[in-house]
């Protein structure tokens, strides 16, 4: 039995026996080629820095890496970029997407959420998923990119058909992607003909020194901020809901004091953050990580999941600790990939914790198997039986 084995049911376990006897491990990629995962923290963590670890597909060896095909116009994303070009689609974005922009959506999450929360009635049970850490993120990412109230639910469906497929259904992912990509060109067309106050109207206007976004460039932010901005928002919150809930000596510390809740979001993440794995990488010369060298081309996949539960970085860390100095995990990356929305996803998860514990003084969980998502990309609930 391969090591790996067991990765989505219990990635915790496999982790602890991969850090201690194989930290960089030759597997079976989620795309069935062949792979190296990183899993203790000192790698991971100089792995998303090194800049001879390429995101760019055009470096894969010929016939390994498969991945997600995406058309062109959604696939000049930063996530499939390196320098130069990454700096300055980054430097462009940076000028739109400020921290104030983030600041001054804190008061509309709140909103949000507290209108999302009265739908919910004083008490009774739901699924915490389905009726809160999804329809929060996508409001906001729609707000965000301004987005009519109208389509909003067609996102949900698009992304949780990339995120999630269905078996019973490979087109699905194919038909999200066509379904975004016509309706993105609709949408920059709109925006060009009549900006608003959001963030797609500011990135087609934005310049620097004369640069500006490309229509491909535009097109694959758009799709990549929605798609990324919601799901990891989506997974944060419902595995921070859990976490919590899971250990009442740690909701009872928090509902004491309020004020650990910014130290709480980072614990959270670094516990049980939205993914198993980072994005891909690939080796633009051979490369020595942890001891062995892998080959210029082949597919490197690092953990930060496996990174912020190494003992040698965070002591007892199977243990959730929210007076723990969580500070240095990997969850939003390192590097020059660190993630843009991280001040997004931090504000998102706070406020919507803060407006549910405030709300719910017993909320518990609620009857029911707790199910996770099938996926490496996305580590989260399927549901949340909550009581309250």
């Amino acid at each position: 039995m391969d090591l790996a084995d067991g990765l989505l049911d219990h990635p915790y376990d496999v982790y602890r026996r991969l850090r201690d006897s194989a930290p960089v491990h030759r597997i079976t990629g989620p795309d069935g080629t062949p792979a190296w995962l990183v899993t203790r923290y000192d790698d991971v963590r100089d792995a998303l820095a090194d800049p001879r670890l390429s995101l760019d597909k055009r470096h894969a060896t010929a016939g390994t890496y498969k991945g997600f095909s995406l058309p062109p116009a959604l696939d000049a994303n930063l996530l499939n970029m390196d320098p130069p070009d990454h700096t300055r689609v980054r430097r462009l974005v940076g000028r739109a997407f400020t921290p104030r922009r983030v600041q001054g959506l804190r008061a509309p999450i709140r909103r949000t959420a507290d209108t999302l929360l009265d739908a919910l009635g004083p008490h009774g049970s739901a699924d915490l998923v389905a009726a809160y850490a999804a329809p929060l993120p996508i409001t906001v990412i729609c707000d965000l990119l301004g987005i009519p109230d109208q389509h909003r639910l067609d996102f949900r469906i698009w992304t949780d058909s990339l995120v999630a497929p269905d078996p019973a259904r490979p087109e699905a992912g194919k038909e999200a992607v066509v379904a975004m990509l016509e309706y993105f060109t609709r949408l920059l067309r709109d925006k060009r003909a009549e900006p608003g106050d959001d963030l797609l109207s500011d990135l087609i206007s934005v310049r620097d020194d004369g640069d500006r976004l490309s229509e491909d460039e535009l097109m694959s932010l758009a799709f990549l901020i929605l798609f990324a901005g919601y799901e990891n928002a989506v997974q944060l919150i419902g595995n921070s809901v859990l976490a919590l809930l899971s250990h009442p000596d740690q909701l009872a510390a928090l509902r004491r004091d309020p004020g650990l809740l910014p130290g709480a979001v980072e614990e959270f993440a670094r516990y049980e953050g939205p993914a198993l794995l980072a994005i891909r990488r690939f080796p633009v010369e051979d490369v020595t990580i942890g001891g062995v060298t892998v080959p210029a081309g082949e597919t490197v996949w690092v953990s930060p999941a496996a990174a912020n539960r190494d003992p040698a970085r965070f002591p007892d860390p199977d243990r959730l600790d929210l007076g723990r100095d969580a500070g240095g995990h990997l969850t939003l990356g390192h590097g020059i990939h660190y993630c843009l929305g991280a001040p997004l996803a931090r504000a998102e998860t706070e406020i919507a914790l803060a407006a549910l514990l405030d709300r719910f003084p017993d909320l518990a969980l609620g009857d029911g198997e707790l199910r996770w998502r099938r996926s490496l990309r996305a580590r989260g609930l399927v549901a949340l039986p909550v009581t309250y």
